[in-house]
């Protein structure tokens, strides 16, 4: 039987703002190593043998499409099979989907639901624990992996042990789910040895996971089932119908089936994995300082950073220099809109900071200051009364989309390769050091027809500079409103 991963790329992660934004968010970021936390996911998997595993289903948000297929792409992952939320509604309507999908195929694979957004330091250990729980998802159980505890932690849910499942070695019985515990609780789990970690990781057949969802969840599978009705491809993407999936309820694996499985056997039973590998859901800024490498003095540095006299803090710097003289314990994370100086103890705080930035109507809590999109990125540079200044940057073979502008005139300066301008009636070439000057309601277009990156400064004047302001002709990436 086939190993089908389904990775849950959804979720925001407002704990690690201002790195993570609403439509940035951290399972698309570089945190621990040079590749995004998705691209650590991806390549988890390659240790299986493609023989073993089908290509991964990518369940994503539709806002941040365009960079999860930059991402699949550039890790080398065939990406026809990126699955769109149309709204976020958690991670059991997303499983539905993907099962039904999976069962579409012909066949009745083995799912393994894995977040997008979770850290594994010991990928030949993790895969390990899916081999030992195979066997009991391909007899119809229900397999969750239970992090072995390190510390008494209590931001982390827990699963509660039961007797070692003698038909299926290295496996237990699932006793119950635990919410998360105060202090004096975790430290009582962690003295047991019976508690582990909810890692949020799981095995189960398609076929069970959507008779479960029938029996448990009737209105969550009759809105998936309306919503895959319309089910199509839109180049790299599948798409489910966006008012039927809105209409669904939202609820997480766990509390849709999971913890209804004890009062409901018929469905099957349940069973955990012990997963000694390095786990972290890297939920905070602490967690991020805990689980990568330190220096002598206990310090995580990143980036153009300078310490004196300096210990236990974690410091990223992203544009600029960022010098730190005879501090502890504090985190101080440096994106080019944004910097945040914190307490280490209170990182589990931060997304109060960015509800008040939201209530605030200030977009760096959902934006970051370069914003990728299907043909490339920009970068807002500066901005005033009337003006805004862009950087630019167009991929090779990429096409900005035919527009105007009601409101904006733009002047274009390229400083690297070669653009393709459509500026009116004229379509010419523009080499680095060379510019265009585009009146507002004129239609104009930019094209990068080479094989290399082109960047353009771009300065834009008029009364009114959003991104709303634009109209659309032609557009490869079908982003033209009907």
């Amino acid at each position: 039987m086939q190993l089908q991963p389904v990775i849950l790329c959804g979720g925001s992660g407002t704990r690690l703002w201002p790195a993570s934004r609403e439509n940035y968010p951290k399972q698309l970021l570089p945190l621990l190593g040079e590749e995004s936390m998705l691209q650590a996911t991806l390549h988890r998997l390659d240790g299986f043998g493609k023989a073993q595993v089908a290509p991964p289903l990518v369940v994503g948000n539709e806002e941040y499409r365009f960079l999860i297929a930059e991402q699949l792409r550039s890790a080398g992952v065939e990406h026809k099979r990126l699955l769109l939320e149309p709204v976020g509604r958690n991670t059991a309507p997303a499983v539905t989907l993907a099962a039904s999908i999976a069962l579409a195929n012909g066949t009745d694979p083995v799912l393994l639901v894995m977040p997008a957004d979770h850290v594994i330091g010991d990928p030949e250990a993790f895969r390990a624990a899916v081999a030992a729980g195979l066997g009991p998802a391909q007899d119809g159980v229900f397999v969750t992996f239970g992090v072995k505890p390190s510390r008494a932690e209590t931001g982390y849910g827990y699963l509660r042990r039961g007797a070692a499942d003698t038909a299926h070695p290295g496996t237990f019985m699932l006793e119950a789910f635990v919410e998360k515990p105060d202090a004096a609780t975790a430290q009582a789990y962690l003295a047991s040895g019976d508690y582990l970690w909810n890692s949020g990781i799981f095995l189960f057949r398609a076929s069970v996971w959507l008779a479960a969802i029938t029996r448990l969840q009737p209105a969550m599978q009759s809105a998936c089932e309306q919503a895959l009705a319309t089910l199509k491809q839109d180049g790299d993407f599948l798409r489910v119908g966006r008012e039927a999936f809105a209409s669904c309820p939202a609820d997480s694996i766990d509390y849709a089936v999971m913890e209804k499985l004890r009062v409901h056997p018929e469905l099957g039973a349940a069973t955990v994995v012990p997963l000694d590998a390095q786990w972290s859901d890297v939920g905070s800024w602490d967690s991020v300082r805990d689980f990568a490498d330190h220096d002598a003095s206990g310090n995580v540095t990143r980036g153009d950073v300078l310490l004196e006299a300096c210990r236990d803090s974690l410091v990223l710097a992203q544009s600029r220099l960022v010098a730190l003289l005879g501090c502890r314990g504090v985190v101080v994370v440096e994106t080019p809109d944004a910097v945040l100086v914190a307490d280490q103890r209170c990182s589990q705080d931060v997304k109060k900071l960015v509800e008040r930035l939201k209530s605030g109507g200030r977009e760096e809590a959902t934006m970051p200051r370069k914003v990728f999109r299907p043909w490339g990125w920009y970068d807002s540079l500066e901005r005033g009364p009337g003006f805004q200044v862009k950087r630019i940057g167009v991929n090779p073979g990429a096409s900005l989309s035919l527009q105007m502008h009601h409101h904006r005139a733009e002047h274009w300066v390229v400083v690297r390769g070669i653009g393709h301008v459509t500026n009116g009636d004229r379509v010419f070439d523009l080499h680095a050091n060379e510019s265009t000057f585009i009146p507002i309601g004129t239609r104009h277009r930019l094209e990068n027809l080479t094989s290399e990156p082109l960047e353009i400064i771009e300065v834009q004047t008029g009364d009114y500079l959003g991104e709303d302001d634009i109209v659309r002709f032609e557009d490869r990436y079908a982003r033209i409103e009907s």
